[in-house]
């Protein structure tokens, strides 16, 4: 007999937060309210790009965000000048929000009468990425200035999300990024990951990522 007995700690969590995530989509959809669970490194321009594309989504669409932060409320701030429902979600300490935090939000948030609600999680490319939030669709800003490396460099937040986002491309003649390189690197991840090239400044790229999340969500409403 063994002196003492292992207990894999990590695993145990994860499959726990995995059941509970499950659980979130399930009552998601009973409700028909599509959740996005939007992740990046800070400095992306995640709450920017967010307030193009509030702009851009069908005027009778009803949409809520979650803005999650170790502190501040500086995010949720700028998403109450649209005109959105809006919560600030504060992690304590913690990078990232697991299936629980993000059932908790949705609760404060009041999602039954929402079509759509986006979580802004924690500005990290790595803890975010690894905790299921029960999301119906995940998406990743990648920005310019970061870098056509980073789908090497941080494999699984492109292998879990289904659409990359790369922002900035209005200062592309200032950087030395790859377009083909980062579409090559994230399809390398994630065959079916699908990319918007847009500009969260001057606007560009918006209207098709908008369109296609409509679309997204017209299609799974309908199933």
């Amino acid at each position: 007999m063994d002196p003492y007995r292992i207990i894999e700690v990590k695993q145990s969590v994860f499959a726990d937060n995995n059941a509970d995530a499950e659980n979130l989509r399930r009552e998601m959809k009973a409700q028909g309210t599509f959740l996005v669970n939007l992740m990046s490194s800070p400095g992306s321009g995640k709450t920017t790009t967010l307030t193009r594309l509030l702009a851009a989504l069908p005027e009778k669409m009803k949409v809520g965000v979650m803005e999650a932060d170790i502190d501040s409320d500086v995010d949720a701030d700028t998403i109450s000048r649209t005109g959105t429902r809006v919560i600030q979600l504060h992690t304590g300490g913690m990078c990232h929000l697991d299936a629980d935090m993000t059932r908790q939000g949705v609760r404060q948030l009041g999602s039954s009468d929402l079509d759509l609600v986006i979580l802004e999680n924690v500005g990290n490319l790595v803890c975010p990425a690894e905790f299921d939030t029960g999301a119906a669709l995940n998406m990743m800003i990648l920005s310019v200035p970061e870098g056509h490396d980073k789908p090497l460099k941080y494999p699984l937040v492109f292998q879990v999300c289904d659409v990359m986002i790369v922002n900035k491309i209005d200062v592309l003649p200032y950087f030395d990024f790859d377009m083909e390189k980062v579409t090559a690197y994230a399809r390398k991840r994630n065959p079916n990951i699908r990319i918007f090239p847009i500009s969260a400044k001057t606007g560009e790229g918006i209207d098709a990522l908008a369109q296609w999340l409509t679309e997204t969500i017209r299609n799974w409403k309908a199933k």
